[in-house]
């Protein structure tokens, strides 16, 4: 932290500087802090009485506050937004560890759901956060397999495996008991319309249930991808958020689960994000007790989406930075190769209209 802090600060600027010197060492520390102990720690050009003045000054601005009338200070979440603003432009990140995450980050594949997910994982244990991204429409994708898992005797979850490594599910009902051997051999009549290979022998009934399956599952498919309204979103992680002290608190812990379940609120999040068209970061407010780091990326330089992390106030900011910065010119890159390479384009969603798609011709 000492190499942080001029020796001497101007002194219109101490007040900040003795600000962003505590939320430094609280971040390190995770102790409150008092005056001594600041002062020990990179401010000897100023007296503990001083700092104990600008300690008092901070707390009414809202800044800083005490857990017990004779404890040191801790940073309040405005103190902490201050301080991430105050180092967005400068991330720390060893070279090693930069080196380390492109590397397992970059990669050319036709399977780019499954490498986004695969992205937010590395992302999650570099960070020890939940992350949760959104990505564009990729078009040119197709149904490879379909499973169909059991629910109950007259249901089954159906399970749509595309080219692009995409996992889709459907609920299916159907009027009469299914066993799991005829699931099975509605599973191979799927695999014959997709391929053309290996017709099954259905019978009447069991034909007319498979090709009303077919129908209503690949229906559905071809809406969803055809009427894309909103960004497909990644997340992952969030069981890492239990390993810090600051959610022990039950009701921290539900603000921040609040918030990772919560679909729209994180599309929101990540589009101001985009909008923003930078490093960004919300902290407190209306997240409570945790903050959120998000960064965009890019396709061919055009935003695509972006990438955040959720974890709690008292988190490595700088460092978290220029984790976000390498991961973001990881994917950009990847991105843009593999789509070059295998001639895929993309697009963004669409604003609902009021178009209605019509199954019948009502002439």
């Amino acid at each position: 932290m000492k190499s942080l802090i001029p020796r001497k600060p101007p002194k219109d600027k101490r007040e900040k500087w003795v600000l962003l010197g505590l939320i430094e060492l609280y971040l390190e520390t995770g102790k409150p802090v008092g005056s001594n102990t600041l002062r020990e720690n990179g401010f000897d050009s100023l007296s503990s009485a001083t700092i104990r003045n600008y300690f008092a000054k901070l707390e009414e601005e809202g800044y800083l506050k005490q857990q017990h009338s004779s404890g040191g200070r801790i940073p309040t979440p405005l103190a902490y937004q201050l301080y991430a603003e105050t180092h967005l432009k400068s991330p720390l990140l060893d070279e090693k560890e930069n080196k380390l995450l492109r590397h397992e980050m970059q990669k050319e594949t036709r399977e780019l759901a499954g490498y986004l997910q695969s992205v937010a994982e590395v992302l999650s244990e570099a960070t020890c956060c939940a992350v949760f991204l959104s990505a564009p429409r990729f078009d040119h994708d197709f149904v490879l397999d379909i499973k169909l898992v059991s629910v109950d005797s007259h249901r089954c979850l159906c399970v749509i495996i595309t080219d692009f490594g995409q996992v889709l599910t459907e609920l299916l009902y159907a009027d009469k008991k299914m066993s799991s051997f005829t699931l099975k051999r509605l599973e191979h009549f799927f695999r014959w319309r997709l391929t053309g290979l290996d017709k099954p022998t259905l019978s009447p009934e069991e034909e007319n249930l498979a090709t009303r399956f077919y129908n209503e599952v690949m229906m559905r498919h071809l809406v969803g991808s055809n009427h894309f309204t909103a960004e497909d979103i990644y997340k992952t992680g969030f069981s890492k958020l239990l390993a810090y002290a600051d959610f022990n608190d039950a009701t921290a812990l539900a603000d921040g689960l609040g918030l990772f379940e919560n679909e729209e609120a994180l599309r929101t999040l990540l589009r101001e994000c985009a909008k923003a068209g930078d490093l960004s970061c919300w902290i407190g407010g209306n997240l409570q007790a945790c903050s959120a780091l998000a960064i965009p990326y890019r396709i061919n330089r055009s935003i695509a989406g972006s990438i955040a992390i959720l974890g709690p106030n008292r988190i490595p900011y700088r460092k978290l930075f220029g984790i976000l910065e390498t991961a973001s010119a990881a994917i950009s890159d990847s991105l843009t190769r593999s789509l070059h390479k295998f001639k895929i384009s993309f697009r963004h969603p669409e604003a609902s209209s009021s178009e209605y798609l019509l199954l019948e011709n009502k002439k």
